[in-house]
């Protein structure tokens, strides 16, 4: 017999919100009745449900995790995947469990993430940045559920966000071509509409032009972050009169590709194009020649987004986004 928590009350005589403070250990209950409840949740075997632990305290301890975008990241992407592990870990510790919200089906049967958590009674939601954001993402935050965007910018009552600091980070590109005498530089950022496309374009046109350098229009393209469309935006670069010396791909995936589309040119990394990439992903190590990259602090990253997720559930409203530096890590790709 599968017995709920209303049946447990029926037999002690009290409420199921009663039941629920017992199973919970609060207060404000008589010895008597405690022990009365306790007595009958024995005898019958009686397991509480997820549902019934969460009547009282309000909270379910889970967390939404969406990955946002009609064109979102795929759960093996190497950036993203060490980020969530880096989240679940910590989240985990803080005594949270993670349910995952899919969007696969969410155009055919206009689902709503903000229906979805209060159904699930989430405490807070993780949301990791992909391509062209859905309105229901804005809907969630906008409401008084507590969210986290990682790489991804939210202004909503009770969220915030983190991300490398993306400015800064191309900046170290650009200044170490610069400091290795390479003037003619090109740039492959992902969609145009990203928000980290745009943070990566901004510090690379920036600093470009603080150190006086001429920005070829022709030179500067797009690609979505993956390595098909790294080799797609190469060869639109070589397709003009001249060619840069280097390419910052603001993504390795890209990177691996624009390198591709150089040698297929009959041209030589580094030594008549550098190619800098933007993650360290694993395969930057292994790439022959070994990649040039940006590295950023994934496992930081992660453990920031549970931390501040957490004290935006227990009540903290203000949290500011928190921007984290990167290092540039020299390899084989970019001229020393």
């Amino acid at each position: 017999m599968n017995l709920t928590i209303k049946d447990i009350a029926k037999m002690a005589g009290v409420s199921p919100g009663t039941v629920s403070k017992i199973i919970n250990n609060y207060g404000g209950i008589s010895d008597k009745t405690k022990k009365k409840v306790l007595d009958i949740i024995q005898d019958t075997g009686y397991q509480p449900t997820f549902s019934a632990k969460a009547l009282a305290t309000k909270k379910s301890n889970l967390i939404g995790l969406i990955y946002a975008g009609k064109v979102n990241v795929d759960f093996t992407h190497p950036f993203f995947n060490e980020v969530v592990t880096s989240f679940k870990k910590t989240i985990g510790m803080l005594g949270y469990d993670i349910i995952m919200f899919s969007n696969e089906q969410f155009y055919k049967d206009n689902g709503s993430y903000l229906a979805r958590c209060r159904h699930f009674h989430v405490d807070g939601c993780v949301i990791i940045a992909g391509e062209e954001i859905e309105e229901a993402i804005y809907e969630l935050v906008r409401e008084d559920i507590p969210c986290m965007g990682i790489d991804l910018e939210l202004n909503g009552p009770r969220s915030s966000f983190v991300m490398s600091d993306n400015v800064n980070l191309s900046r170290k590109v650009i200044q170490h071509f610069y400091l290795h005498g390479i003037r003619d530089i090109g740039f492959i950022g992902g969609n145009e509409d990203n928000a980290i496309t745009k943070f990566r374009e901004k510090g690379t046109r920036e600093t470009m032009e603080q150190l006086g350098l001429t920005i070829n229009e022709d030179w500067f393209q797009n690609g979505d972050f993956q390595e098909k469309s790294g080799y797609q935006a190469m060869n639109k670069i070589l397709e003009s009169k001249n060619h840069p010396r280097a390419v910052f791909a603001a993504s390795d995936m890209m990177a691996f590709g624009a390198i591709n589309a150089i040698r297929e040119k009959g041209l030589r990394v580094p030594e008549d194009i550098s190619v800098i990439g933007c993650d360290d992903i694993d395969a930057c190590r292994h790439s022959s020649p070994r990649l040039t990259t940006v590295r950023q602090d994934k496992e930081r990253l992660g453990k920031l987004a549970a931390y501040m997720l957490n004290d935006l559930i227990n009540g903290k409203s203000e949290l500011k986004p928190v921007f984290i530096d990167s290092e540039l890590v020299i390899r084989e790709s970019c001229k020393q």
